[in-house]
């Protein structure tokens, strides 16, 4: 059970994160909140309870700034994505202090593509930081696979950052045919004039 949790929703949000704003707020909060608590090694229960705390916190604000959401979800899923490069990047002891730079400036470029890109942008965001929380569910079932999770140098690096970029182009073409229509992929989703028309006016947002 101590990573079945977060692989779910990892699992979750690379998968299908796209398929709704709501569902993709709620999982990248609590991504983001349990991967900066897992840098200090909490406990498995303080993880969940900080993952919660991020999922909720991140569906009130932006509830309550729906106006400028682009930017926050975009933020979001950055951190998170920031998050788990400053694990892979730096083995063994953590310095969190460069952890919460590599975090921020992620988040920063992250709020940028999604206002730019829209739901072209929430499609990389949520497939590679669902990736992330999926390879950190998978490296706390069993000893053999914790590299995932926290890799040392060397071999264990190169293999989770290969299995991360695996996982994030295997949700990036997962969810771009399950939710083409969502996307505005004419050739894909058989679109027509008034789905593509309800989209523009949403600002290339998903509609649900």
């Amino acid at each position: 059970m101590n990573g079945i949790v977060v692989a779910v929703v990892g699992a979750l949000l690379c998968f299908y994160g796209i398929r709704s704003v709501n569902l993709g707020v709620l999982a990248i909060g609590f991504g983001l909140g349990w991967l900066i608590a897992d840098l200090f090694n909490a406990t498995f229960w303080w993880l969940v309870l900080i993952g919660l705390i991020g999922a909720i916190s991140a569906w009130v604000v932006t509830s309550l700034v729906f106006r400028f959401a682009s930017y926050f979800i975009g933020g979001l899923a950055g951190a998170m994505i920031g998050t788990k490069l400053a694990t892979v990047l730096q083995p063994g002891d953590k310095n969190v202090a460069l952890s919460m730079i590599v975090a921020l400036a992620m988040g920063v470029a992250g709020a940028f593509l999604a206002e730019k890109f829209r739901a072209r942008a929430l499609l990389w965001l949520t497939s590679i930081g669902g990736a992330s929380m999926l390879l950190s569910g998978l490296g706390r079932m069993s000893d053999s696979l914790a590299f995932l999770r926290e890799p040392e140098t060397g071999w264990q690096q190169v293999t989770s950052t290969l299995a991360w970029i695996g996982l994030s182009v295997l949700g990036w073409i997962t969810q771009r045919h399950l939710f083409a229509e969502k996307l505005g992929i004419q050739h894909l989703a058989g679109d027509d004039d008034k789905a593509a028309e309800q989209r523009k006016r949403n600002g290339g947002w998903p509609t649900s």
